[in-house]
């Protein structure tokens, strides 16, 4: 909910798509996404969010109810500060060679690919995960 109580205490309004209000409707107005809850990734149906709701059921078991951890409705309210947070991580190592050999040079192809596709933007170049904080500290080094 940080975003959603930024754009609060900003005065403005959120992308449609961001939050749900207490109905459960797609809402701009960021206290009724506080109010209500956040939309998984994609959004709402129509815009694919069953993906992003399958993700979403995928953290929740794996951070809450394999870590014994809150999860779903169990989870405290954002603000609420009367008992324990109780929230979970879980983390996941796993070994690629033990899969196919090529691993790292595959990946390796793959982010490169990625970063050089056309970008929406000339002015913004495609990133990867990493990218933007790669380039924060080259230039905290200069």
């Amino acid at each position: 909910l940080g975003k959603l109580e930024v754009a609060r205490r900003k005065g403005q309004e959120i992308p449609l798509g961001w939050a749900a209000d207490s109905s459960g409707k797609a809402t701009t107005v960021p206290a009724d996404g506080i109010n209500g809850g956040l939309l998984p990734l994609g959004g709402e149906e129509l815009t694919s969010g069953y993906k992003g709701f399958g993700l979403a059921m995928m953290v929740e078991i794996l951070c809450g109810i394999l870590a014994d951890a809150s999860y779903g409705l169990h989870v405290r309210k954002w603000g609420a500060t009367e008992g324990i947070a109780n929230l979970g991580q879980t983390f996941i190592a796993i070994d690629p060679n033990a899969f196919a050999p090529g691993f790292k040079e595959r990946l390796s192809t793959y982010i490169n690919e990625m970063r050089n596709l056309k970008a929406m933007d000339p002015t913004k170049p495609v990133l990867v995960p990493g990218d933007p904080e790669r380039m924060h500290r080259a230039e905290v080094e200069r």
